[in-house]
C-alpha cells in the first residue's frame, strides 16, 4: 500500500521528536520533567464537572447533537462574547460549535482554498495552519513573527501578488509559541488589508483568557469591519483545563461560518450533547475561576523568568498565554541548546524552530506543571546549567 502524496509530506510531529529523546533520557534513569507541551495540569472546575455529570445521565443526551450545536450552547458563546467583548454575535447564523478549536482549523481551508491557492501562515505558528492549507492542495506564504516587529507579520512585506491569491489570513494572539499580544492598531490594520484583497480572517483565539498583571486580551472581532472578512475560534481547552473535553466554536462572518457548517455535516456528527452543555457553565459562570487560574500561571511565569534572568537569559516576562517564549543562549541552534538543557538537567524544553524556520533562535517553556516539579526543574536549570 502506499499513501496520499499529501501523508507522505506531513512532517514529524514535533512533539514526537522530543518524546524519543526523552524516552531515550528515561531509559538511562533520569527524571525527566517536561515544560515542553501546552497541556493544562490542573483539573476541570468542579462546577463544570457536576454540570457534565448531571447531564450524562440524561438518555436524551445519547443522541445524535446538532451538528451546529446545541441552541444553548450557541447562545451562551453569544452571551460571553457581549459580556467579555462587547462583541454582538447571533446565535443562530454566527456560532459554530467544534469539537475542540483545532478541527475547525484544520478544516476551514478546506472550505475556501483550492489546488494552487495560497493561505497567509505565521512563522512560527501553531503547525496545523499550514497543515490544513496543504490538505487543501493551497500553498502556505510564511509571514516572519519577529522580535523588532514585536512578533507580529508586517503586512507591507506581503507581496502584492501573493496578496492578490491570498484566501485566508491565519492570526492567532495571544500567540503559540511567541505568547505576544495583539495591538488595536495592527488588528485594524488587518482589517484593512484583507478587505483590500478580500482575504478571510481566521484568528485563533485559544489564549485570550490567559492573561497576567491585569492584561485581558481583545477579540478580533472587536475591531470595526472585522466581522465583514473575519471569523474567530475560540476554545475551552485553556481557560477551563479542558483540552481532553474537544469542545470549542467558530463566530463571526456568516458566510464563512455557513460553509464551515456544510462543511462539517458531511465529515462528523457533531459535539457530545453533555460535554456542549457543562461547556455552558463555563462560558457564563467561569470568570472567578478563569481569574484563580491566571494567579497560579502568573506565579509560575515570574519563576520561570526569575531563574532564567539568573542564568543569564535576557527573557521579557509575558502578558498573555501560559508560555515563555526564550531567546537561545549565543553559539547555539534551539535544537542545541534544548538538547543540551535536556541532558544536563533532565529538563524538556521546546526548540522554536519546530515552530517554523523563524523560530530558530528561540525556546518555549510551558507554565502547565504544578509548582512543585516546576520549582525542582527551575533549581536543575539554576544550578546545572552554566553558560
Amino acid at each position: 500500500m502506499k499513501p496520499a502524496k499529501r501523508i507522505e509530506k506531513l512532517p514529524p510531529y514535533l512533539f514526537a521528536e522530543i518524546d524519543k529523546k526523552v524516552a531515550e533520557a528515561e531509559k538511562n534513569g533520569v527524571d525527566v520533567i517536561r515544560l515542553g507541551i501546552g497541556d493544562p495540569d490542573m483539573s476541570t472546575p468542579e462546577f463544570i464537572i457536576d454540570r457534565m455529570i448531571s447531564e450524562v445521565k440524561r438518555p436524551e443526551n445519547h443522541k445524535y447533537p446538532s451538528y451546529v450545536g446545541l441552541d444553548e450552547y450557541r447562545e451562551a458563546v453569544s452571551k460571553y462574547y457581549d459580556k467579555r467583548f462587547g462583541v454582538d454575535i447571533d446565535k443562530d447564523k454566527e456560532v459554530v460549535s467544534l469539537i475542540g478549536s483545532k478541527e475547525g482549523i484544520a478544516h476551514i481551508s478546506q472550505c475556501f482554498v483550492d489546488p494552487g491557492d495560497i493561505n497567509l501562515v505565521p512563522d512560527p505558528g501553531y503547525p496545523v495552519y499550514g497543515i490544513g492549507t496543504m490538505f487543501a492542495g493551497g500553498e502556505s506564504y510564511k509571514m516572519p513573527l519577529k522580535k523588532e516587529n514585536d512578533f507580529l507579520p508586517d503586512l507591507s512585506k506581503i507581496p502584492e501578488d501573493v496578496a492578490k491569491k491570498a484566501k485566508i489570513m491565519f492570526l492567532n494572539y495571544p500567540n503559540n509559541p511567541t505568547a505576544a499580544i495583539a495591538t488595536e492598531e495592527f488588528f485594524k490594520d488587518v482589517v484593512e488589508f484583507c478587505k483590500k484583497y478580500n482575504i478571510l480572517v481566521c484568528h485563533d483565539s485559544a489564549y485570550t483568557e490567559i492573561g497576567f498583571d491585569g492584561y485581558k486580551a481583545p477579540s478580533f472581532l472587536e475591531t470595526e469591519g472585522a466581522k465583514d472578512i473575519g471569523i474567530e475560534f475560540g476554545s475551552l481547552s485553556k481557560a477551563f483545563n479542558m483540552t481532553g473535553w474537544r469542545i470549542g466554536y467558530a463566530v463571526g462572518n456568516e458566510f464563512a461560518l455557513e460553509a464551515l457548517g456544510r462543511f462539517k455535516t458531511n465529515v462528523d456528527s457533531g459535539v457530545f450533547q453533555a460535554v456542549q452543555l457543562a461547556a455552558v457553565e463555563g462560558l457564563l459562570n467561569g470568570e472567578d475561576s478563569v481569574n484563580e487560574l491566571n494567579k497560579i500561571y502568573e506565579k509560575r511565569r515570574d519563576k520561570i523568568v526569575e531563574t532564567l534572568k539568573k542564568v543569564g537569559i535576557n527573557v521579557e516576562a509575558p502578558k498573555a498565554s501560559f508560555y515563555v517564549w526564550a531567546p537561545v543562549p549565543e553559539g547555539y541552534t534551539a535544537s542545541e541548546f534544548t538538547t543540551r538543557v535536556l541532558e544536563e538537567t533532565g529538563v524538556v524544553v521546546t526548540p522554536g524552530v519546530g515552530f517554523g524556520e523563524y523560530g530558530e533562535g528561540f525556546f518555549r517553556i510551558s507554565l502547565t506543571v504544578d509548582e512543585n516539579r516546576l520549582e525542582e526543574a527551575m533549581e536543575r536549570i539554576g544550578s546545572q546549567l552554566s553558560l
